[in-house]
């Protein structure tokens, strides 16, 4: 009987003491300051109510799972408003017809059928419908008003503080989903992480098979799958840092480095990136060969030497238009990793979003070394050569 009944308990969460008082302080203000907002815009008006209970549904979606599908902008304030406007219409044309019972039946499977259609389900707008049915002669008289007035500005409002509260406490929401895995070099071969493993198809394919609603998007699921991959990759074969083949001894660059001098730095030395540091050697940006390019107008072949020295050269004058130094070419605010990162993270950005170079920073943030491709693709070499070996 123990088995049985621990059958029917979920397995447990994996969201931290922190991140529990987060969603709950969360709610707490949402539907604190949506029921204060609410009455105040909806007084004059007359509105019969001015908070409805299932947006308290709709709170622990929206800070609870900010991320979950079903808790996006669209999906809360379309479901509950499509929702309770399917139970208005059951209430109007079919509540003198219909048992109570079977009028909220009606009512709740309408509104699950209309938010499909309208890609917005969210569980609370099952509880709207409901509410248009039994909530009493005042939300029954209301009628369509009742919805497009009470229950929108209570979901507007409550999406309007979750998405301050979420931004403002570390989760980005509305939830960003993942962009397609698209070749940074414009041609049809599959980004290389895709080569090899499962495929995003194979997923889809899954997914079509399995035939039910998830509490996750699709794009989310796949990184999840992939980050698993990864973690499986370094129980196998061993975790190797990025402070375990970085190159330390590099040739950087300042805000203010002259483009000549930092264009000799990278002929001289013979690289194709130099990272740029502010005083106390935090990374601000970096510069490449493709900087160079694209800021000096080099797109035709003819003539790139007398273009390359005209754009290196400085203009002797104090206000110009034509940059003169490093920062006003560098891409700002780099992608970095830190020395205990292990090197299998580095893999997709290096392989599927084209960079070439990773500066990598100390638990302080500042700089120590880079990690380049030729990096990477040496340490796997050699990782696998030594399993091979063993």
């Amino acid at each position: 009987m123990r088995a049985f009944f621990a059958s029917w308990l979920p397995s447990p969460t994996t969201a931290n003491r922190r991140e529990q008082l987060r969603a709950a302080a969360g709610a707490l203000l949402g539907i604190m300051l949506t029921a204060v907002l609410s009455k105040a815009l909806l007084q004059s008006t007359h509105a019969a109510v001015f908070l409805v209970a299932p947006i308290g549904a709709s709170s622990v979606l929206l800070f609870a799972l900010p991320a979950s599908p079903l808790a996006q902008p669209w999906s809360v304030i379309g479901g509950n408003v499509v929702s309770g406007l399917v139970g208005a219409a059951c209430v109007r044309w079919l509540g003198d017809t219909l048992p109570l019972p079977l009028l909220a039946g009606a009512a709740c499977g309408g509104a699950i059928a209309a938010m499909f259609v309208m890609r917005c389900l969210h569980p609370p707008g099952g509880a709207v419908a409901l509410t248009t049915v039994i909530g009493g002669g005042v939300v029954q008289a209301a009628g369509f008003e009742f919805v497009l007035m009470t229950v929108l500005a209570d979901s507007v409002l409550l999406v309007l503080m979750a998405i301050t509260y979420n931004n403002l406490t570390g989760r980005a929401y509305p939830h960003q989903q993942q962009h397609a895995h698209v070749n940074p070099h414009a041609t049809k071969d599959a980004v290389p992480t895709v080569r090899l493993g499962f495929k995003p198809e194979d997923l889809d394919a899954v997914l079509q098979q399995h035939n039910q609603v998830l509490d996750i998007s699709r794009d989310d699921l796949e990184s999840l799958f992939m980050q698993t991959e990864q973690r499986a990759y370094q129980r196998r074969f061993g975790i190797i840092n990025c402070a375990d083949i970085m190159s330390r001894d590099i040739v950087s660059a300042e805000f203010g480095t002259g483009l000549e001098e930092a264009w000799q730095q990278m002929r001289a030395h013979r690289v194709a990136a130099l990272p740029v540091l502010n005083r106390a050697r935090r990374v601000i940006g970096i510069v490449t060969q493709t900087d160079f390019l694209e800021h000096g107008g080099l797109d035709d072949y003819r003539g790139i030497r007398q273009q390359l020295r005209r754009f290196l050269r400085k203009s002797g004058v104090t206000h110009t238009e034509k940059a003169e130094v490093v920062g006003q070419i560098m891409s700002a605010n780099p992608t970095t990793a830190r020395t205990d990162t292990p090197i299998v993270d580095l893999v997709p950005l290096m392989a599927d979003s084209g960079f070439h170079h990773i500066p990598i920073v100390d638990h302080e943030q500042r700089f120590v070394g880079i990690v380049t491709q030729s990096d990477l693709v040496a340490a796997l070499y050699e990782s696998r050569f030594a399993e091979a070996a063993a």
